[in-house]
């Protein structure tokens, strides 16, 4: 006999335990259990939305002898040292989006050049331990900018619902194929871990260089350069020209970019965006919640995720990159501002829960910021930033309110303890906020109280401002082509172009846009 495929469904203690699924499994099957060689857990996901948890589990089951390297889960892709006449890319930004782009322009026979603002992913850390610290913001280097883009410190959470949009399977390999864990092509949430990503992306960067891409970096591009309708190239603020077609992957926080579009007349329009707190739980009040059990997670569950999604008034209210076992960062990108985010390590071993906790802000809420036209969405988010900044006295001391005074509009005469290193402070965030946010958001946790019941606690702390959850424009582009609707040979990609959220997704779109790129240059 040879590999049978087997799907289960189990208790904890046995999905987590080899010995007992290896018994369970021959018990079904009924197959000696010595003739089973290996069992190799496929897929995986957790059921706990009734008072018993179990675990769904596809299993390889291997009989009468072990996997062959045919068997192997690991599909990765071959990159190829590109000829000297190879026709060359621009590709600004190396956050997923862009260094996605880069590996399929390699695989498609075409040069990348990978412009990044920012530093080294080694380097960024001392950066943003200065922010953390002196509340020192580098506006190249930060969470947001430098190799990774915002992707790098974010918990690495690669669970997104965009299958029907590019081959999931295929990104998720290929961050196998650079160091991540097998168990992200596995799990149904997968994630790597802020700790681990790292290592990955220098990875990714060494396969590009090996294979005769250029990747630069502290490399901030100031402006497209255009002729006629389409795009030539780049140059820098150091001044410095590179030639070629451009696919823009600059990140959703790259204002700078969408300034200089918009006053060169290249055509961007406002986009929709969510924004509201940080909220932040013990990770054991939300293991007991969300496992059904006074006794939380036990020894063999990972720690609780949850997501939450509402309508108040006409608009989303709902749960935005939720980091169990994490902690909050400073996500600022220039002086003035105040910014919070999430991620976690890849033991997600923290004390805390954190999760965005956000409502849905279209253009036409926004009609006093009608005069910043296509830029009316970014100022609105701007001036949130600054309000909480100016709350703080300029520094990253962030504001907060316990979760219970919050919904209740009262201030916070103490705090619980948090993750957020550069510390919080009692404020009325119900007040900071503008108030279309601030109600729905209060009605918001009233619901998601009465839903999981002990997730509306006076443990818990709301900490803000949440205001980058996407892009707060859209460069338009072709959808079949995805070249810009106005300007030839500029390819708008990801996140910062308004067509992806989250790392698998800008991955995708990176693919995509490169692919496009490719099918023109060769």
């Amino acid at each position: 006999m040879s590999k049978t495929t087997v799907q289960v469904r189990v208790e904890p203690e046995t999905a987590y335990t080899h010995l007992r699924l290896l018994a369970d499994i021959s018990t079904r099957m009924g197959v000696d259990i010595n003739r089973i060689k290996e069992l190799r857990i496929v897929k995986r996901s957790i059921d706990a939305r009734q008072r018993r948890v179990m675990v769904n589990l596809t299993v390889d089951v291997f009989i009468d002898r072990g996997p062959s390297p045919e068997d192997s889960l690991l599909s990765p892709v071959e990159y190829r040292e590109l000829p000297a006449d190879a026709p060359a890319a621009i590709v600004v930004g190396a956050g997923p989006a862009g260094l996605f782009a880069a590996l399929r322009l390699i695989e498609e026979g075409v040069r990348p050049i990978l412009l990044e603002r920012g530093k080294q992913v080694d380097e960024r850390s001392k950066d943003m331990a200065r922010l953390s610290r002196e509340n020192v913001v580098d506006t190249d280097s930060n969470y947001c900018f430098g190799e990774g883009g915002a992707g790098a410190y974010s918990d690495g959470k690669l669970y997104t619902r965009s299958k029907k949009r590019g081959p999931v399977e295929k990104i998720l390999n290929i961050l196998v194929q650079h160091g991540a864990k097998e168990e992200i092509l596995v799990d149904a949430h997968p994630h790597i871990g802020t700790d681990r990503l790292p290592q990955v992306i220098k990875a990714i960067r060494e396969t590009i260089i090996r294979c005769g891409g250029e990747v630069r970096f502290q490399t901030r591009v100031e402006r497209l350069v255009v002729d006629n309708g389409e795009v030539k190239g780049v140059v820098t603020a150091a001044g410095e020209e590179f030639n070629g077609p451009v696919i823009l992957a600059t990140g959703h926080s790259a204002r700078d970019i969408y300034r200089r579009l918009d006053r060169d007349g290249i055509k961007i329009e406002p986009k929709g965006i969510a924004v509201g707190v940080r909220v932040e739980h013990p990770q054991e009040l939300i293991d007991r919640i969300q496992y059904h059990s006074p006794k939380g997670r036990g020894k063999y569950l990972p720690p609780a995720e949850y997501s939450m999604l509402t309508r108040v008034g006409g608009r989303g209210v709902y749960s935005f990159c939720m980091c169990p076992g994490g902690f909050i960062i400073p996500a600022a990108t220039a002086p003035g501002q105040l910014v919070v985010n999430g991620m976690s390590p890849a033991s997600r071993g923290t004390k805390w829960a954190n999760s965005g906790m956000v409502v849905e802000v279209l253009p036409e809420d926004l009609a006093e910021y009608d005069g910043y036209g296509n830029l009316k969405v970014m100022k609105f988010q701007e001036d949130i930033e600054a309000r909480f900044s100016a709350d703080a006295g300029g520094t990253q001391n962030a504001p907060a309110q316990r979760l219970t005074d919050f919904v209740e509009g009262r201030g916070s005469k103490s705090l619980p303890s948090t993750s957020y290193a550069p510390g919080i402070h009692p404020a009325r965030l119900d007040q900071l906020l503008p108030d279309f946010v601030a109600s729905r958001l209060r009605e918001g946790f009233r619901e998601f109280g009465k839903k999981s019941r002990g997730y509306l606690t006076g443990e818990a702390a709301v900490i803000g401002a949440e205001t980058r959850t996407s892009s707060p424009v859209r460069i338009p582009r072709d959808p079949e082509s995805l070249v810009h609707v106005e300007i030839d040979g500029l390819y708008p990609c990801g996140e910062g172009a308004g067509y992806a959220g989250g790392i698998v997704s800008a991955a995708i779109d990176g693919d995509r846009c490169a692919e496009a790129l490719a099918d023109r240059v060769k």
